[in-house]
């Protein structure tokens, strides 16, 4: 009877131990890139991210490892990760614009703040170019905060804004051509045009400009925001910014 007695205290015990190993291993696994010899209210931004991202990690069960070496853009970096944040710069060289075009066709997931969306004739990638959906523009200045239209508020990203939201202060990219003309992108929040003329220096004056929005054909999300050191402080923008990484890494 004893033996019966222990036998089944044992299993038991070696149960619980599974499950609370299962319990503990992560459900996903973040991979984000900086650099801090980019403008300073870019390395700003990146900071109070990663603690953001970062917290949220523990909160929430999953990996967020950060690097400034960009060249971790590789293969064999990559397979370990599911999500890809660029937080204020992108590749520069083909090796590292190749790895991450193998990465996205291959169903891993990116989310792009601010200038990680900046490209123009100079850059000189296609591939991004119609991956992300549009070409850097304009832009006002100083950055300011500005009115958001909430495009679509049933979508997993903003399921947590009303209408509108004011988002605090940001330097605000104009696009050429709009996002919004490509089929497969789906605009999620907009600047509102009653901010027009919105700048002191450098004024946008009108136009439609998309701030976040996602291309349909992957598992990635564009947010334009990440300018500065204000940027984690709406509560309602910090909810979408969680609401996207999980989004991203559970988006099938």
């Amino acid at each position: 009877m004893k033996k019966f007695i222990y036998s089944t205290m044992f299993f038991v015990l070696m149960l619980l131990a599974g499950n609370l190993a299962f319990a503990q291993q992560p459900q996903f696994k973040v991979l984000a890139l900086y650099s801090t010899d980019v403008e300073s209210d870019h390395v700003d931004f990146a900071m109070d991210a990663m603690k953001f991202y970062g917290k949220m990690a523990k909160e929430k069960n999953f990996v967020f490892d950060t690097t400034s070496n960009w060249g971790d853009l590789n293969d064999d970096k990559l397979k370990d990760y599911q999500v890809v944040v660029w937080l204020n710069e992108f590749p520069h060289n083909q090796a590292q614009r190749s790895a991450f075009e193998n990465f996205m066709n291959n169903g891993g997931a990116w989310l792009g703040f601010h200038v990680s969306g900046y490209n123009d004739k100079y850059t000189k990638w296609p591939w991004f170019v119609n991956f992300l959906g549009a070409t850097f523009y304009n832009n006002n200045w100083p950055p300011l905060p500005a009115k958001m239209i909430v495009d679509d508020n049933t979508h997993p990203v903003t399921k947590s804004l009303g209408k509108s939201y004011v988002a605090p202060i940001n330097e605000w990219y104009g696009w050429k051509p709009n996002p919004r003309d490509s089929k497969d992108i789906k605009v999620l929040v907009t600047l509102d045009p009653a901010n027009y003329p919105l700048g002191k220096k450098d004024i946008i004056r009108d136009g439609d400009i998309p701030v976040v929005w996602t291309n349909t054909k992957y598992k990635m999300l564009y947010m334009n925001m990440g300018h500065g050191d204000l940027i984690f402080t709406s509560p309602q923008q910090n909810q979408m910014f969680e609401d996207a990484l999980l989004w991203l890494a559970a988006k099938k």
